[in-house]
């Protein structure tokens, strides 16, 4: 029996892809004028983000690699055999599907769709050596140009569709939160909390959006000593009086990432606790009024410095005080070029989409000992921002009763 390499199938019909057709072609339409000014005959994409980005499929690789090849006249995503037709479905555009009966299918299919480019654009800060060098092998005489940086800048804009979906997801971050909040009481575990947010999540994501897939919404529901990390996972330690706690919702809509994060007492936090929570507060209510076209990431960050340091806080701050918002998982994406760092110098635009999220983390053995968080989503405008986290901040706001 001859088995082919690589092969097409077109199973079904295409699925509803959450962005219009117009959508991709104006994403790819900006590509190619990248490409041109590069010289480029086609771009490989590796990573999921931009693979989602250009051509709206998601994968899952579970060990293997994937792709979305753009040339001049085609957008084609390339994947394993395992996913059969859904690939095709979800992808705007053509899709080749690589075999496993022989190793590196998946390059001899770069190769075909690629169609001969010598002038290649790749994403370095994604191509691992190991692929890196294969494609060396296989793409004989190619030259590889990194647009990792390009494809970047071209995401922090977002489109209008891009935004309405983003306040989808801001909107059922919220209705997570409310979920997590009536959960929390004295002895129930973290990770009960968190599966009451995720759920409620889920189940909005599922009425409102009946054609996405349903995938990756998450919780992370911290208490006591575990608010120290932002991103820490969850657990199954019991809720005390007195704990401080940490609300951190992300549903997930096509890829889209949105975040909801609050700090919470479990029954009245102490003086100092209370001190500390309302300077990140006051922290972060003068990063919301720092968001405007022509504002820069660095000089937003040195504002706020400047505050805590005021407070002898600034010791305290635990990361940057935001960042874009798009094609953005935990473990896919980032648009590092809009992150409000001391190093970068990024300007702000209109249609840039940004989080403020001060944190101050206080270790145990210091009175206020815990993590410290707020964080809100803004749509930068013409003249200034549109603040789409409706979930109450804050003391006046987030003390349970024991």
């Amino acid at each position: 029996m001859q088995r082919p390499q690589f092969f097409v199938c077109e199973n079904g019909e295409k699925a509803p892809l959450p962005f219009s057709n117009a959508e991709y072609e104006r994403r790819l339409t900006q590509l190619r004028a990248i490409m041109a000014a590069k010289g480029l005959e086609a771009c490989l994409f590796t990573s999921m983000h931009n693979i989602a980005y250009y051509s709206g499929f998601l994968y899952c690789a579970f060990g293997r690699p994937y792709a979305c090849v753009v040339t001049a006249d085609r957008c084609t995503t390339i994947s394993a055999n395992i996913d059969a037709g859904q690939p095709w479905r979800r992808s705007f555009g053509d899709n080749v599907i690589y075999t496993d009966w022989e190793r590196n299918n998946y390059w001899r299919a770069v190769k075909d769709v690629a169609g001969g480019a010598t002038r290649i654009g790749i994403e370095g800060d994604h191509l691992t050596l190991a692929q890196r060098a294969l494609a060396g092998e296989f793409l004989t005489g190619a030259e590889f140009v990194d647009v990792a940086g390009d494809t970047m800048n071209a995401r922090m804009i977002k489109s209008a569709e891009e935004i309405v979906l983003i306040k989808e997801g801001a909107r059922v971050a919220d209705i997570g939160g409310a979920a997590i909040r009536d959960a929390i009481r004295v002895g129930i575990r973290e990770i009960d909390v968190a599966m009451a947010g995720r759920d409620a999540m889920e189940a909005e994501i599922a009425r409102a959006h009946p054609d996405s897939e349903l995938r990756d919404s998450w919780v992370w529901f911290q208490s006591g000593i575990n608010t120290d990390g932002a991103h820490n996972p969850v657990t199954t330690r019991k809720l005390e009086a007195g704990d401080i706690l940490s609300l951190n919702a992300f549903p997930m809509i096509s890829g889209y990432y949105t975040a909801l994060e609050r700090t919470l007492f479990l029954g009245e936090p102490d003086k100092e606790s209370l001190r500390i929570w309302q300077a990140n507060v006051d922290a972060h209510e003068l990063g919301l009024s720092l968001i405007k076209p022509g504002a820069t990431c660095s000089g937003i960050t040195a504002e706020i410095n400047k505050f805590f340091e005021s407070e002898n806080l600034l010791q305290y701050r635990s990361f940057g005080y935001g960042h874009s918002f798009g094609v953005l998982s935990h473990y896919y994406g980032r648009e590092a070029g809009l992150e409000l760092r001391e190093d970068i110098d990024t300007a702000l635009e209109p249609g840039m989409v940004v989080s403020i999220e001060p944190m101050l983390f206080l270790p145990e053995g210091l009175a206020g000992a815990g993590g410290y968080r707020e964080h809100d989503i803004l749509v930068v405008g013409e003249t200034g921002a549109e603040n789409i986290t409706g979930f109450g901040y804050g003391p006046k706001h987030n003390i349970v009763a024991a």
